[in-house]
């Protein structure tokens, strides 16, 4: 029985060590400049700074006929909202990492997410910059 419990505990912290490899793995993606879908949302970091990340979200709404609901900006944060043509909501969360480089996330829908808007609304973002 100990012997058992002993190895559900090991396999379950191996577990863990895998997934947190994979996490690393993928946040460093994101840092070369591929976009990783995690937690329903698409996830980039581009090397521009985040006031021209900012301005270059808003554009690529407005090519996409997408108006602007609110927008939120703070101490190296944004959030943008609108409406994808379907109801659903749009995030785009920009993020400065430094000060020539920035995060965006885009977000579309509360439930599932919705990727394929996700990644036609982040690709109208990085042309722009």
């Amino acid at each position: 029985m100990l012997r058992k419990s002993l190895v559900v505990i090991v396999s379950g912290l191996l577990l863990v060590n895998i997934y947190g490899c994979f996490a690393l793995l993928a946040g460093g993606a994101a840092g070369a400049g591929t976009a990783v879908w995690l937690s329903e949302k698409l996830t980039q970091q581009v090397n521009a700074p985040f006031e021209r990340t900012v301005s270059a979200s808003k554009s690529a709404l407005a090519s996409l006929r997408l108006e602007v609901t609110k927008e939120t900006i703070e101490d190296g944060n944004a959030q943008i909202m609108s409406k994808y043509t379907d109801g659903k909501t749009i995030w785009i969360d920009i993020h400065r990492v430094t000060l020539s480089s920035s995060k965006i996330e885009v977000r579309v829908g509360a439930m599932g997410g919705d990727k394929a808007a996700a990644e036609k609304i982040l690709k109208e973002i990085t042309r722009r910059l």
